[in-house]
């Protein structure tokens, strides 16, 4: 059964939106019914979604989004739009516009969805020198990024190109305090066959609204893994890192000189003080389910103190940074460590870091750090950072699967979905509580990639298959209010 809340009684009832507007591939469709939950708040599981057929998108009563830049579409430096759209950040641009830079998460062999055509027909267009890795001349790797310049106010795309190219699986990233995007591979393919150069390395693309490829130089010593995303601390311009792994460390890069990356710096992984190891995952072994008392998890809201250990031979030629970390220097594990975002609502500083499968149901895990006032001296000893499990849900009608994630202007965050079954945006509240914003009514495809306009009018989002970027807009300020109340 379906509830239908008016708008006024969403905001009393703290129910995220109960009536929705779908989205069709290319105009706004009209409204039906929508549940959606705030633990404590409202009905309970299991939320109820009818059919949406032909649709892209669910949304609450009062937003609707503006679809573009899908895969297939001419750019305007006369390239394809690329598939495998992912992470993606948002800047300020001239004149009031907002400028995006976008992964795309691609290999060499997908040609079909790539840049240049079917059979890499307008590869000529790409100065060699240009790619990280041509392939040989045979295969080139497709992987990299677009710049789109959107303006918010009439929600119109203005202009989108190919900004880098040649590397591999493109998943996340992180935009930096000085105008960059740091955009991460998600592989550790090493130079072999056609493959020219070792992969598994962070780059830096300029923000720019001018047309054209910037120089693909790998961040090595920022390590070699398996990356998933990024997020810089504007204080110290410390560079934080997540691995997509199911045994992954969390990372800090301390560079050398503020704001050069390549220059070069001190890669660490985040340990627990006084603990050896620790399992973050809170996963139930075989014994454990067999001896249930044994079990003995991470508490949601215990705060640990953190410390970070050196890592040495950060190029890693045998993949073994996590197993260096964690045997050699008693890391923390985490379960596939995503998204990662600065916020600082709370006007302390903090990031949000999502694994995808942690948790006693596999479902997702959200941390939270808080770094040291002395973060990255010698002085953190006396005054460390901190690590809280913010929320665990371990029900898939709640969240399932985290992955990109950011924060809004007022201190909710954004988590995209990528788990088995339906796909929908979660919101949680800075007090931990979940809401469903907008769900996937085309297929079954991930999302990805969620920025705020500079502004904070405008949600930009993709939807990875079949390629396609979405700019939401409504009345933010009401949930704004109603998070501040």
């Amino acid at each position: 059964m379906q509830n239908k809340l008016s708008r006024r009684q969403f905001l009393r009832s703290g129910a995220f939106a109960a009536t929705s507007t779908a989205v069709s591939l290319g105009f706004l469709g009209c409204s039906r019914a929508l549940i959606q939950k705030v633990p404590g708040f409202g009905p309970e599981p299991p939320f109820e979604f009818a059919p949406t057929p032909n649709r892209l998108l669910d949304l609450p009563d009062g937003f609707t989004a503006h679809a573009f830049s899908r895969t297939g579409e001419i750019m305007d430096d006369g390239l394809w739009v690329p598939g495998g759209h992912d992470g993606m950040a948002a800047f300020p641009g001239p004149h009031g516009k907002t400028i995006l830079i976008r992964n795309h998460e691609l290999t060499a062999t997908a040609k079909n969805v790539g840049p240049f055509g079917w059979n890499n027909e307008k590869i000529e267009r790409a100065a060699i020198d240009k790619f990280y890795d041509a392939g040989s001349g045979e295969l080139p790797c497709l992987g990299g990024t677009t710049t789109l310049v959107y303006d918010t106010r009439t929600k119109t795309l203005e202009k989108h190109f190919l900004s880098l190219i040649g590397t591999i699986r493109n998943c996340a990233g992180g935009l930096t305090p000085w105008n960059t995007w740091i955009t991460c591979e998600e592989t550790m393919q090493k130079a072999e066959t056609t493959y020219e150069v070792d992969h598994g390395y962070n780059f830096e693309v300029p923000v720019s609204t001018d047309i054209g490829l910037v120089d693909p130089i790998p961040l090595k010593a920022m390590g070699r893994f398996n990356h998933e995303a990024v997020a810089v601390d504007p204080r110290t311009g410390i560079v934080y890192q997540t691995e997509d792994r199911g045994d992954g460390l969390i990372y800090r890069f301390i560079p050398d000189q503020s704001r050069e990356l390549a220059v070069g710096g001190k890669l660490q992984a985040l340990k627990i003080r006084d603990m050896k190891s620790t399992d973050t995952r809170n996963w139930r072994g075989r014994l454990q389910k067999i001896f249930p008392w044994t079990y003995n998890p991470i508490p949601i809201g215990e705060t640990f103190a953190v410390e970070w250990v050196d890592i040495e031979n950060v190029e890693s030629p045998d993949d073994d940074l996590r197993k260096q970390g964690a045997e050699g220097k008693d890391a923390a594990k985490f379960a596939r460590g995503e998204g990662i975002w600065y916020g600082n609502a709370q006007g302390q500083g903090e990031f949000y870091i999502a694994c995808t499968n942690g948790g006693i149901a596999y479902k997702g895990q959200i941390w939270k750090y808080v770094p040291s006032p002395d973060e990255g001296t010698s002085l953190e000893e006396q005054q460390p950072g901190t690590l809280q499990l913010f929320i665990e849900p371990n029900d898939r009608n709640l969240m399932e699967n985290a992955d990109n994630v950011t924060v809004t202007p007022w201190g909710d965050l954004i988590i995209c979905e990528d788990g088995p079954n339906e796909e929908f945006i979660v919101g949680v509240t800075p007090e931990g509580n979940l809401y469903k914003f907008a769900r996937n009514a085309g297929n079954m495809s991930e999302f990805a990639g969620a920025t705020f306009s500079p502004d904070g009018t405008t949600l930009f989002m993709n939807i990875q298959s079949h390629g396609i970027t979405l700019a939401i807009t409504g009345p933010w300020h009401e949930i704004r209010q109603r998070t501040l109340a």
